[in-house]
């Protein structure tokens, strides 16, 4: 699965400035924001809020820039208010949108956990995605590696991952091709940028998210 399969038409119809660093790039890799009648801006992680949209880079850096010089507001071209918090919280909203989107890929078939299941699916060439928990053991966690061509995501916790099979931790999981998986890496991408993971090395024998 690559980004690639995005046309150059699909690019040019959904493309947005980020407000932090001027460049014009893809939606799928900014956040919308809008600035509700109480004057507050909101994130719009779903795209459906009304109003006029705003965009950053889902980036922490960027984000941060974003507060500090007040562009917000210049942006909406009137006095905002920013919520305490605002960059955690937009991160922790960005994790439960990818672990429901994992778990809604697990009740149609198309993701499983534990390291034999995961292992079987790699042997098998049925996995297109490697995850992996940011807070597993690392030899443990080298022993699986990304599928060729495919993608690999390590940046959300243990825990998260746990929620989103219906148990306490996962370490491994692994999606196919197809239903939710484009979806789920395109979120966890946006989270990416949330978390810091940014300059992270890609793995072994895949490439990186």
């Amino acid at each position: 699965m690559s980004r690639g399969k995005r046309t150059n038409d699909q690019d040019s119809d959904t493309e947005r400035k980020c407000l932090a660093t001027g460049e014009v790039q893809p939606k799928f890799g900014l956040i919308r924001f809008v600035v509700g009648p109480d004057n507050t801006v909101y994130p719009d992680l779903m795209n459906k809020l009304p109003g006029r949209g705003m965009y950053v880079s889902a980036d922490k850096t960027a984000l941060e820039h974003a507060i500090q010089k007040g562009m917000f507001a210049r942006g909406a071209k009137q006095q905002v208010t920013i919520p305490q918090g605002f960059v955690a919280d937009i991160e922790q909203k960005l994790a439960r949108r990818v672990v429901d989107l994992i778990s809604l890929a697990r009740k149609s078939g198309t993701a499983v956990s534990g390291y034999e299941k995961v292992k079987d699916w790699l042997i098998k060439d049925y996995a297109d995605v490697l995850i992996q928990s940011s807070d597993g053991s690392e030899r443990g966690k080298s022993k699986l590696s990304t599928p060729q061509d495919g993608v690999f995501i390590g940046w959300l916790t243990s825990d998260e991952l746990g929620m989103a099979f219906g148990k306490q931790t996962v370490i491994h999981c692994a999606l196919a091709t197809g239903g939710l998986t484009q979806r789920v890496v395109d979120e966890a991408q946006r989270l990416k940028g949330l978390r810091g993971f940014n300059g992270a090395k890609g793995r072994r024998e895949g490439k990186d998210s």
